[in-house]
């Protein structure tokens, strides 16, 4: 089940990403792109989240305080 799962998962995530990044691919190269990425970032996410721990929640927060302030600024009262 698990593996249907990945394959579902892996074709969406690989048909986003192609038409994104505007590039026409087969449904096996959009599913294999999709499953590889996914791949690729779970691992990434996960070591950045073990090197880093909090720190990546509170750099996540200092960005969205930056963010939150240029919105402000730029569509705020004037």
């Amino acid at each position: 089940m698990q593996i249907v799962a990945l394959i579902i998962i892996g074709a969406a995530a690989g048909f986003i990403a192609t038409r994104a990044m505007r590039m026409e691919t087969d449904m096996l190269t959009t599913i294999a792109i999709g499953i590889i990425g996914a791949l690729i970032g779970g691992i990434t996410l996960r070591i950045l989240l073990t090197i880093t721990g909090w720190m990546s929640g509170f750099v996540g927060a200092v960005l969205g305080a930056m963010a939150l302030i240029w919105l402000w600024r730029r569509y705020g009262p004037k």
